[in-house]
């Protein structure tokens, strides 16, 4: 480094010295804890002008002199002895999601709508975020943190707002006032709920440059949004349209995300009436090898059956993750069940296990309804084998079942609260008209979330509304990884 830089530096780190509040005690033991290798002597010596440091010691006594300014909102820093990278975001993207990383830290979720307006802010847009509720039939927006908002609650089914939604694309809303893109919110393939993108100038819409950096702006948004809402109720209070018994709450707080996928397998469930479910639950694990799942219907409609629900879910994943196979865990559930419970305490179940480099599927059925396996749009079979006791009233013996997934190939696990949904005249939803549904669906081309969604609403339809016992359905696609499409 040539001398006019070198005494550039001396000066540039004296003023900031000077307007940094520091004595020379206190930059030293700042400097020394950066790694800073001069002693006192040698550091007072160079700043009155009476000595020199190395490069990488000028250096490290600039950062703690900014360090120090940076706590003080201070505007000027001290030079270093070469170029560095810039330390914010000139490019409007990337200070957006800066925006996002460090407005999070500490903040409590009812901040996100803030957060993420501040966000839209730095790429010259203005954000609102709506969540779909857990009956998913209506995108509410998100409020501040003092409660309020200008925005009113969305239909899914009927607004363009609900078709993002829906179908998982943004889309232009060129007529509105202002003009608007409606940005899906997903964390990973779980669908959140959209984001609203307000613009000035409608040609913006059409922007592929802002369409892919609002993208990037809702995937964080989303990420954050599941990391946030552990730490309070801000966000489950927008997403419930009716207060939760506890049944329900223990239920849900046992359930994965709804929705998750890794390259070659999604998997969605859901479980109605998510206000009241009791006794049904599932669960599933996804590595880079194999799909986990399990479907569980517990003995009851009550708190009872929630923690019995609780138990074998608890179970399950002790036995899953001390790496023991299909019999072991259904074995361990047994147990659990036995041990804990009163006799005559029982769920019913389906463990299954697919290996996702073959699609070769393995299962054991302890007295739940048969899962099916549709391809190409129509059932090919149920997998009737395998059966053993209902988990709680073994010992069981547990058979292994195996069947072999083509590409494409859906896995459907339900419990009895959908074909046994009544409407008025008592006639049953049934497997038949089960069939017939995901039929259409998979000729529609609906994708496994939108397709569970679209059954439930449909099984809430046939009994009016009012579900007489708990309802679960999962949905599993399988694509081997020579058969991938790029468009899904």
């Amino acid at each position: 480094m040539n001398d006019d830089r070198a005494r550039d530096q001396r000066r540039s780190l004296v003023q900031a010295w000077s307007r940094a509040q520091l004595t020379i005690e206190g930059l030293w033991s700042r400097y020394f804890a950066l790694g800073g290798q001069a002693g006192l002597m040698d550091v007072d010596a160079y700043l009155n002008g009476l000595g020199e440091l190395p490069p990488l010691q000028r250096d490290v006594l600039a950062q703690a002199v900014n360090e120090r300014l940076d706590e003080l909102a201070g505007a000027h820093r001290a030079a270093y002895s070469r170029p560095i990278r810039q330390r914010l975001p000139a490019s409007p993207p990337l200070a957006a999601l800066v925006e996002l990383l460090d407005r999070v830290v500490l903040a409590p979720p009812d901040r996100m709508a803030e957060i993420a307006a501040a966000a839209g802010k730095a790429l010259g847009v203005a954000v609102t975020l709506f969540l779909i509720d857990y009956d998913q039939r209506t995108l509410h927006p998100v409020p501040h943190a003092d409660g309020s908002t200008e925005r009113v609650s969305l239909d899914v089914d009927t607004t363009l707002a609900g078709r993002a939604f829906r179908h998982v694309q943004t889309l232009p809303a060129d007529t509105a006032q202002p003009p608007c893109l409606w940005v899906p919110l997903l964390d990973g393939v779980e669908r959140l709920g959209v984001m609203a993108v307000e613009v000035t100038d409608p040609d913006d819409l059409y922007d592929p440059g802002l369409r892919a950096h609002c993208r990037w702006v809702a995937m964080l948004v989303g990420h954050l949004l599941i990391a946030l809402n552990p730490h309070g109720d801000a966000l489950d209070r927008v997403r419930l349209t009716r207060p939760r018994q506890p049944s329900a709450e223990l239920v849900f707080s046992l359930l994965p995300s709804l929705t998750a996928g890794v390259d070659s397998f999604v998997v969605t469930g859901m479980l109605e009436p998510c206000e009241r479910v009791s006794g049904d639950a599932f669960d599933y694990a996804l590595s880079e090898s194999t799909a986990h799942l399990i479907m569980l219907d517990a003995l009851g409609h009550d708190l009872s059956s929630g923690l019995i629900a609780a138990a074998a879910v608890s179970a399950h994943r002790s036995a899953r993750r001390a790496g023991n196979d299909l019999a072991e865990q259904a074995h361990r559930i047994d147990q659990t069940l036995r041990e804990h419970f009163a006799t005559a305490t029982f769920a019913t179940g389906v463990l299954v296990e697919i290996d996702l480099p073959t699609g070769r599927l393995r299962y054991v059925n302890a007295g739940h309804p048969q899962p099916l396996i549709m391809r190409d749009g129509k059932i090919v079979k149920p997998l009737a084998g395998a059966l053993c006791l209902p988990l709680g009233l073994g010992p069981l013996d547990v058979m292994i079942a195996e069947e072999t997934l083509e590409p494409d190939d859906w896995l459907i696990l339900y419990t009895d609260g959908i074909t046994e949904a009544r409407d008025a005249t008592g006639e049953f939803f049934g497997e038949e008209r089960l069939v017939d549904f995901l039929r259409r669906e998979a000729a529609a081309g609906y994708p496994p979330p939108e397709t569970a969604r679209r059954l439930i609403q449909a099984v809430l339809q046939h009994q009016q509304g009012v579900l007489q016992d708990d309802a679960a359905i999962v949905l599993a696609r399988w694509t081997s990884p020579g058969h991938l499409d790029p468009e899904r």
